[in-house]
């Protein structure tokens, strides 16, 4: 029996759309990586029960560390994104966590910069807070672990591939990590919204909007690069398109960065018939009924959108672009060749190490 609604909410389902399409369906996912964030820190004896935690959040992280403070006894204070909504808000203050929100703006990148600008202030007036740096700190990847067993459990020896956002970098990258271990030509495709920085997209706009949660406007030390074998760049639109039709034809109800990543999971099990393609759903779909749901009119048939193959961040184009990554341990892949299928490593892999902080460092 759980001891608190957090460790329920942070437990993933799995659930097999076909034989060979299963989804990775979190209520929340982000609530699995802060609370093993928080008890590692605890166990450690790095922060203390009562210390207060600061992090900057477009939303979900919001909520996760929240609740892993009131799971922990821990005070929290969040510098939000303008993304976060009124149903949050109130969760958070009921919570008792501290909310600074980000004056109306509409540019995300600004709105990411001034959050991270107000968490430096909010340090030099109070040193003892402990901030949870969620994009740098791999302690966030922790949290993966039970899920990557849980998934080896119930996949058994089929050959898997992974998809999903990439955002921070943990879920994918603790992913990929964990299951490698075991089994090292495990594949991992990151799902980006154009405008994200982190494999390159910053010179293509989309006109609705960042995908939230997914890219970043700044880079993140928890994306190891040299982790995904394969790139895809998807628009609002096409995102939009593949939410309707997961809900539609599989009955789940889940956020747009969902959608997305289950449009190039589709795209990538029809390339590799050989494997099985899990596809991460990191939220529910509550946040966006009026943005995207409603609008299901408008969504296109899945079947008519298709990647266009592109082999350097240059030539990316929208709705969607798909680009070997090779493992490339840099900003720039090695090469487009043979990207069909994951590249497939021998039992002496060695597994990339996160670039950014190690376990339990201080900013």
């Amino acid at each position: 029996m759980d001891q608190h609604i957090a460790e329920a909410i942070g437990r993933p389902d799995l659930i097999r759309l076909d034989d060979r399409l299963i989804c990775l369906r979190f209520e929340s996912m982000k609530v699995a990586s802060a609370l093993a964030a928080v008890r590692h820190l605890l166990d450690t004896g790095v922060v203390r029960r009562g210390d207060t935690l600061l992090d900057s959040s477009s939303g979900i992280y919001a909520h996760a560390l929240a609740l892993a403070c009131h799971r922990h006894g821990m005070r929290c204070h969040i510098v939000g994104s303008t993304t976060v909504d009124h149903t949050l808000r109130v969760q958070l203050a009921l919570l008792g966590a501290t909310l600074e929100q980000m004056e109306p703006c509409s540019d995300l990148k600004l709105d990411q910069k001034r959050r991270v600008e107000r968490i430096h202030e909010i340090l030099a007036e109070h040193p003892e807070y402990h901030w949870m740096r969620q994009y740098h700190d791999d302690i966030h990847y922790l949290g993966y672990r039970a899920v990557a067993e849980q998934i080896r459990r119930s996949t058994g020896e089929e050959r898997l591939t992974i998809v999903g956002g990439v955002g921070s970098g943990a879920s994918t990258g603790a992913l990929a990590r964990y299951l490698r271990e075991d089994s090292p030509d495990v594949g991992l495709v990151g799902v980006q919204p154009f405008g994200s920085v982190t494999f390159g997209a910053e010179h293509v706009a989309d006109p609705e909007i960042i995908i939230a949660g997914i890219g970043s406007s700044i880079p993140f030390g928890n994306v190891g690069h040299a982790s995904y074998d394969t790139l895809h760049w998807i628009s609002f639109d096409a995102a939009l398109a593949g939410s309707v039709d997961l809900l539609r034809r599989h009955a789940v109800f889940a956020g747009l960065s969902t959608g997305a990543g289950y449009l190039a999971a589709r795209w990538e099990r029809s390339r590799a018939p050989e494997r099985t393609v899990l596809f991460i759903a990191a939220d529910t779909g509550h946040r966006y009924v009026d943005s995207v749901y409603a609008r299901h009119r408008e969504a296109a048939a899945v079947d008519s959108l298709a990647p266009l193959p592109v082999t350097s961040p240059a030539e990316l184009a929208l709705p969607w672009s798909r680009m070997c990554w090779n493992r490339a341990a840099g900003a720039e892949p090695v090469s487009a060749r043979q990207c069909d299928q994951p590249r497939f490593v021998g039992g002496d892999h060695e597994l990339d190490p996160v670039p950014g902080a190690q376990l339990g460092e201080q900013p």
